[in-house]
This record gives C-alpha cells, sequence and structure tokens, in this order.
C-alpha cells in the first residue's frame, strides 16, 4: 500500500463534451494538484465524429502513457468506457462525470431528425443571447462559450449529437475491469438523475459523488469535482 505522504504521480486523461476542445476543463486542471497530471485528447474539429472513430483517435494520444485514469465527461462518458475495454492493461480507473450510458432522454431520440446544423446553430444562438445579456464582456462563460462556437461548427456537434443517440455502453460499463466514479450535478437538466440510477443498476459497485451545478457542473465546481476525483484516486490506492 503506497504511504500517502509520498505522493506518487498519477496521469489523469480528460476527455471531453460534445464540443470536444479543452475548454471547459481550464477551471478543473487549474485546480488539480501537482502530482495529477492531466492530459486532454481533444476531437478534431472536422472529420471524426462516430464514437469508433474517435476511439481511435484516443488510443492513438495515450499510446505512450503506461497508465492512467481517465475521466469522460458528457458525451464521452461512453468513449471512455470504450477506452477501458481497449486498454484494461493501462485504465486504472474511469470517472464518468455527467454523462450517460445510453441516450440521456427519450424524447431526444424521438426527435433524431433535429440534429442537424441549422438546428444547432438555432439553439447555440437562442442561448447566446441571455448569456450575452446576463453576463459582461469579461464574464469567463461569455469567453469561453465564445471560443468553443468559434472553434467547433455546428454540423460537427450535430454528428455528435447523432452518434450519442444510438449509443449503448451498458455492458462494457457492466464488464468494465476498473473501478468506476459517476460524478453528477445536483441539476442537471441536459442528462437527468435517472442516468446515474441506471449506471448503478448496471454496476452496483460504482461510486457516486453529486456535486451543486447543472450540466456544466464541472466547469462550474471544479473544486468538488477535484476533491472527488482525488478522493477516488487516493481509495484506489489504499485498495493497491
Amino acid at each position: 500500500m503506497l504511504e500517502m505522504g509520498k505522493t506518487k504521480p498519477e496521469t489523469l486523461v480528460l476527455l471531453p463534451g460534445l464540443d470536444g476542445t479543452e475548454v471547459f476543463f481550464r477551471p478543473l486542471l487549474e485546480s488539480l494538484p501537482e502530482w495529477v497530471r492531466p492530459h486532454v485528447v481533444s476531437f478534431p474539429p472536422t472529420g471524426a465524429t462516430e464514437y469508433a472513430d474517435l476511439l481511435a483517435i484516443v488510443r492513438e494520444a495515450v499510446s505512450e502513457i503506461p497508465s492512467f485514469y481517465v475521466l469522460g465527461s458528457s458525451f464521452a462518458g461512453p468513449l471512455a468506457l470504450m477506452l477501458a475495454e481497449a486498454e484494461p492493461e493501462k485504465v486504472r480507473g474511469v470517472i464518468l462525470a455527467t454523462t450517460f450510458v445510453r441516450p440521456p432522454r427519450r424524447i431526444y431520440v424521438r426527435m433524431r431528425f433535429t440534429s442537424v446544423a441549422p438546428t444547432i446553430w438555432l439553439i447555440r444562438t437562442c442561448r447566446r443571447i441571455p448569456v450575452w445579456f446576463s453576463r459582461g464582456p469579461t464574464n469567463q462563460l461569455r469567453r469561453d462559450t465564445a471560443e468553443i462556437w468559434k472553434r467547433v461548427a455546428a454540423r460537427i456537434v450535430a454528428a455528435r449529437i447523432r452518434s450519442l443517440l444510438n449509443v449503448d455502453a451498458r455492458e462494457l460499463l457492466k464488464r468494465c475491469q476498473a473501478p468506476v466514479l459517476c460524478i453528477a450535478g445536483s441539476n442537471d437538466g441536459v442528462v437527468p438523475w435517472r442516468n446515474v440510477e441506471e449506471i448503478v443498476r448496471v454496476r452496483p459497485s460504482v461510486s457516486v459523488r453529486r456535486i451543486k451545478g447543472r450540466h456544466f457542473a464541472i466547469y462550474t465546481n471544479p473544486t468538488a469535482t477535484m476533491e472527488a476525483i482525488i478522493a477516488f484516486i487516493k481509495t484506489k490506492r489504499k485498495d493497491e
């Protein structure tokens, strides 16, 4: 068992949500202790949008890392489980953050036909109006959201939405050889609490940490997210 006073470095691979960028990870990256080495795998702004294609990109990105914990945020939760199955000797633990193993709402599947670029553009615009009026030009959320919209095209987001509407990672979760932590926002309207309940039904051993916040709780509440991750890693170490 590792003596906690002598902290061995650990690598944390972070897989982003639909935007595929590191932007919404930045507050968490600043909160992590020095002994946790983050490695964000960004998704290409063009091209691959299917989970299988993204898995190949992620595996290539971690090919030189001998062992690591992996965090899958939202869209990337199933991808983290796919990586754990593909690299069982490397993945020491899986962290599912505000995510799901099947499409998070039935209505999303029924409205599959709306997952096209013009619809995503309209949704982005409608969301942008209250953010812009309620927050000053120096507000970090406003700036980060604007950066993402500039970097990631609506058609790419739409294609990733269509991919998640077909996903079913329940068997991957059940077979996962690594311990699993689920971090959920206390008021997540995008991925409701019943998704956490399904994760626990599929795999009762999953640890659950509920933190204050909505769907982007790991962005708006990075300290609580960091504490949950550190506690998970330390528990794994004590068991070794």
